[in-house]
């Protein structure tokens, strides 16, 4: 159950668009079309913000760099700890 209100404004143009978009997929609202299409546009931002794709050969050199390490040097655990220390994951 949708407890949350969102109130917005737009041209007559776009509303008369949208509702036709809605009417053409089956849609039993307007309100339904919009929650579609916010809910399928901000899953896919946030996948876009929240993840890298690196190409093969690049994965590749950087499982061989990982693998070659030493300990590590006092900046990067200087780093660590002032990432952690900020709350950065």
């Amino acid at each position: 159950m949708a407890i949350a209100r969102l109130d917005m404004r737009l041209s007559p143009e776009i509303k008369a668009k949208a509702e036709k978009a809605s009417a053409l997929l089956g849609l039993r609202s307007l309100t339904e079309y919009i929650v579609k299409l916010i809910d399928e546009n901000s899953t896919k931002v946030i996948r876009q913000y929240e993840s890298m794709a690196v190409e093969n050969d690049i994965f590749d050199k950087f499982i061989q760099a990982c693998e070659g390490l030493q300990s590590p040097n006092k900046n990067l655990i200087d780093a660590a700890a002032f990432t952690k220390k900020q709350g950065i994951k």
